[in-house]
């Protein structure tokens, strides 16, 4: 009766042991994935980043058009 319960303790625990580094394993070979495909992103996307939070218009300089200067009351 012991060595029974020896055999199937030892197959449930060679099974978890196995499906832990399958595991481990998968879950890395995810990271690395996204990683790339994050780091391709990023050097895509690096020029059109707006750092400020401000939007476009914080990157022109404030310059009044000749429409608007005809248009003023004084």
């Amino acid at each position: 009766m012991s060595t029974g319960f020896f055999i199937v303790g030892g197959v449930i625990f060679s099974i978890y042991i196995y499906f832990l580094i399958w595991n481990i394993k998968y879950g890395t070979q995810k990271q690395k994935e996204e990683a790339e495909r994050q780091d391709i992103l990023r050097r895509y996307q690096s020029t059109t980043m707006d750092y400020d939070g401000m939007g476009d218009f914080s990157r022109f300089p404030k310059t009044k058009s000749k429409s608007m200067k005809k248009n003023r009351m004084f």
